[in-house]
């Protein structure tokens, strides 16, 4: 006697998908699209979320701008925010407000060689001579006005701060100072000629 075959358990049935005698089971409709490949998909991931337009990079572009122009500024200022290193600090700035407040020979140094270079277009060789030696000398009494702002500066830092809390590299960092033309000076002066630094 013929038995009746047995239903399907849900384990055995057919999953979404399957095709089954050339006719497509699972009782839903297929997906309609053939699957991406490892490659598409890696392409995928890769593409930027914004959209690498020339709008987009202008802006971008313009936003650095903005970002470098305000540090420049801040820097120039003064602010703490927009130093960098060698210039952080409380006693850096005192003592780049000594430096500022007072008179210094290495200002003029620059403006010498000018003249010096100046000199040696003159057809007059006693002139030209003259000009190297009197720039050298110049020169001595530079080096030993940075020598004395050096020692003056740590002397006043020591009086201020104490002898136990002094940095280092103040005096050089000092005298680097004073050869700098004031309007070229970063960060710019903050104290006026004659005026004493808090």
């Amino acid at each position: 006697m013929a038995k009746t075959p047995a239903a399907p358990s849900s384990n055995d049935a057919p999953s979404e998908g399957t095709v089954l005698n050339g006719v497509p089971t699972g009782g839903a409709s297929p997906k309609g699209r053939a699957t991406p490949t490892r490659a598409e998909q890696e392409a995928a991931r890769k593409r930027p979320l914004v959209p690498d337009t020339k709008e987009a990079k202008a802006r971008a572009k313009a936003d650095l701008a903005a970002q470098r122009e305000k540090a420049r500024v801040g820097m120039a200022a003064g602010d703490p925010r927009y130093l960098p290193a060698r210039d952080q600090g409380a006693q850096r700035k005192f003592v780049r407000d000594y430096v500022d407040a007072g008179w210094h020979l290495g200002e003029a140094v620059m403006p010498a060689m000018v003249l010096v270079i100046l000199a040696t277009f003159l057809p007059v060789a006693a002139i030209q001579y003259y000009a190297f030696v009197g720039l050298w000398i110049f020169i001595l009494f530079v080096i030993g006005d940075m020598i004395l702002t050096s020692i003056n500066v740590k002397r006043a830092v020591k009086q201020k701060f104490g002898a136990d809390k002094i940095e280092k590299g103040l005096g050089w960092y000092a005298s680097m100072r004073t050869v700098q033309m004031r309007f070229l000076r970063l960060p710019k002066a903050q104290v006026k000629r004659g005026q004493k630094p808090a």
